[in-house]
């Protein structure tokens, strides 16, 4: 879930970033940024996202002998890796 993974949590940082940490100061918000719109489309697919990433969770970890402790740390590391390297200055 990696690479799918990497348009819901980029469009959560552009809602973070625009949002809760522009009114803490840590960063400058979009001016013609409409949060409504981006909400509409924000919630249904990190929605699904996040559904469909539980369900292959679910199913894979019936079959995995790792510990608990291992298995989900792994997980959304594989999950974050891909959108930090996407997202990281070259």
């Amino acid at each position: 879930m990696g690479v799918p993974a990497v348009v819901p949590v980029w469009l959560l940082w552009y809602i973070a970033v625009n949002g809760p940490l522009a009114e803490l100061g840590w960063t400058v918000s979009e001016p013609t940024e409409n949060d409504g719109t981006m909400l509409v489309i924000l919630v249904p697919i990190v929605t699904a996202s996040a559904l469909l990433w539980w369900l292959a969770n679910h199913f894979v970890r019936r079959w995995n002998t790792a510990a608990a402790r291992v298995y989900r740390p792994v997980c959304a590391l594989v999950t974050l890796v891909p959108t930090f390297a996407l997202m990281a200055p070259l």
